[in-house]
């Protein structure tokens, strides 16, 4: 496959990033951009000089010209949109969450495993070189056994607007936007393991929507290791960034964000700031440039990307079973 031509649906914040992104591969050209305001589309084109513009995302499905469809609409057209392009012989990128829930992200993956379409989940923190370096700590045991973990998915005196207050459209408010960062991160670290149980409180308390906003997650994987998520939005302090870990291990600490380890009980301790590529933001645009050029290159070899469907679902999981526990105030074994 000499070129390959994408489609992408949205044009929100997030799609600057993906669109930059694929504009550096010299292989890829995106064809058409998507969305249901024909001024947000059309601006988006000339941005970007893309040659065609739609606001109908289903008129795109039959095309055989489009390889693959990028999907960066709200959460409630994630699964509808993944199964329909997938079924007509598209490679899909969404992104995150997967879908609205766990049933979505199911249906989602019968219909790829069907039809042996490809599907990457966007959650980027994977590509970060600052998560790579506390993962390669991890994995190298200078931190000896992992005993527990906590990560940070909140807004600090800010919160998003729009369809993420919504729950028709988002499925969920926080949690469902910030604390899958933490989740998803925190368990790449750590190898992937699975999880055994979730207990959670979730609730509302800094604006005046159907969603959450604030959020505990505890999380007990198949490995032993207990994680505490924090998610929230418009919380007046913040204990670390977006996706920000930290690692207590039997032989020492790690951190993400900021990124370093000590170990021998402390008198070693080493600080790591990454070289290449040098960030302009937290959530920079080389994140984007690694994951996108994973996803291309996927599609290109017809290897599996990671994250995908197992990982993307697994994270669907921990959520429901999180709002679930909030709700019946127990645990919830997944």
């Amino acid at each position: 496959m000499n070129r390959l031509n994408i489609a992408i649906i949205g044009t929100g914040y997030i799609a600057h990033y993906h669109a930059r992104a694929l504009q550096l591969m010299p292989n890829v050209e995106i064809v058409i951009v998507v969305d249901t305001q024909p001024d947000n589309a059309e601006k988006f084109a000339r941005e970007y000089k893309i040659k065609e513009t739609a606001t109908d995302a289903m008129a795109l499905v039959n095309r055989p010209d489009i390889n693959a469809v990028l999907i960066l609409t709200p959460n409630k057209f994630h699964a509808p949109y993944a199964i329909e392009f997938l079924s007509r012989g598209k490679d899909v990128f969404m992104e995150k969450p997967m879908a609205m829930n766990a049933v979505e992200g199911n249906q989602i993956i019968k219909v790829s495993k069907r039809t042996g379409q490809l599907v990457m989940v966007g959650h980027m923190w994977r590509f970060d070189t600052e998560v790579d370096y506390i993962k390669s700590v991890v994995d190298s045991g200078r931190l000896g056994k992992i005993v527990k973990t906590k990560g940070y998915g909140i807004h600090e005196n800010w919160g998003p607007s729009g369809w993420f207050t919504q729950k028709e459209l988002a499925g969920g408010g926080a949690l469902a936007d910030m604390g899958v960062h933490a989740i998803d991160t925190v368990r790449y670290i750590l190898g992937d393991p699975k999880p055994l149980s979730v207990y959670a409180t979730i609730d509302t308390q800094y604006g005046n929507y159907d969603v959450d906003d604030s959020g505990i997650v505890i999380i007990n994987w198949d490995n032993g290791v207990h994680t505490i998520i924090e998610s929230g939005w418009w919380h007046p302090h913040m204990d670390g960034v977006e996706a920000a870990t930290r690692l207590y291990g039997t032989k020492g600490y790690g951190s993400v964000f900021p990124t370093y380890f000590k170990a021998d009980e402390g008198k070693f301790k080493e600080e790591h700031t990454p070289q290449e590529p040098l960030k302009t933001e937290h959530c920079d645009q080389s994140i984007y440039n690694r994951q996108m050029k994973h996803f291309i290159d996927c599609v290109i070899s017809r290897k599996h990307p990671s994250p995908g469907l197992t990982e993307g679902q697994t994270v669907l999981d921990i959520i429901d079973a999180a709002y679930l526990s909030a709700e019946k105030n127990e645990l919830i074994r997944i």
